[in-house]
């Protein structure tokens, strides 16, 4: 699935939060791997479950043409500075149930860039 860009300001920060595509590949990989050693909130340690540009790739892919996926990006200053995904299931009985993430740079923390992310999807 895929959203038009909206642009947020929010306690000083102006953001817009989008669709990713292909070419944040790279940068996601990078972004994730970061912001796994920044916090212990987050379910894995720093290279645990490492995703690779191909892997970032085929993911923006796939969630681009299915219905019940949804991959967001926030960018601010030009660059990627956390992201968001939103993934169903084709079980019919499940189909009401969807599994969400939310991963922000510690620096873009408290500046409101979790909520527009979560909103979008609900």
């Amino acid at each position: 699935m895929v959203i038009s860009t909206k642009d947020f300001c929010i306690n000083g920060l102006t953001y817009a939060v989008r669709s990713a595509v292909i070419k944040d590949a790279k940068d996601l990989s990078e972004l994730r791997l970061q912001i796994d050693g920044e916090t212990e909130n987050l379910d894995r340690e720093r290279g645990e479950a490492f995703i690779d540009v191909t892997g970032f790739e085929q993911i923006i892919t796939t969630d681009t043409v299915s219905p019940r996926n949804l991959f967001l990006v926030a960018v601010a200053h030009n660059r990627i500075v956390g992201f968001s995904r939103c993934e169903g299931t084709y079980l019919k009985r499940f189909s009401h149930k969807v599994e969400v993430g939310v991963c922000v740079l510690k620096d873009f923390w408290g500046y409101g860039t979790v909520a527009p992310l979560v909103k979008t999807f609900f």
